[in-house]
């Protein structure tokens, strides 16, 4: 089992920058990818950002030159640097872990943080 705890969420005017943190009960060494996503009232969970183990980095689109996802390997935390934030951003963010062993594939959630945006 993988215990996901997420951190640093809150409220923020337009423009402005938060950094999420997801710290991780295990050794994240043997978690092969990592992600953020995001729901938005009414709206379906959607990724934002995926780390891999060896720091391969994906982004939505609408985030794209702006958010910045990184692992600390060692802290066994994730994190989510989010500049230029848009009142489109407001979403609960919730960290994900997949690990796979032999052909099994494993995801672990965490319980999310609220991040508002909002002047």
């Amino acid at each position: 089992q993988v215990q996901l705890v997420e951190s640093g969420g809150g409220l923020v005017q337009p423009g402005g920058s938060l950094r999420l943190s997801c710290a991780a009960s295990t050794s994240i060494y043997s978690i092969n990818a990592m992600d953020w996503y995001r729901q938005a009232p009414g709206k379906e969970r959607e990724l934002v950002a995926r780390i891999t183990s060896g720091g391969i980095t994906n982004y939505a689109d609408f985030v794209k030159g702006r958010f910045t996802i990184s692992r600390d390997n060692a802290k066994g935390t994730v994190y989510l640097q989010m500049n230029s934030l848009k009142p489109e951003d407001t979403a609960v963010y919730y960290c994900h872990a997949e690990r796979v062993v032999g052909l099994a594939s494993y995801d672990y959630w965490g319980r999310g943080t609220q991040v508002t945006v909002s002047s």
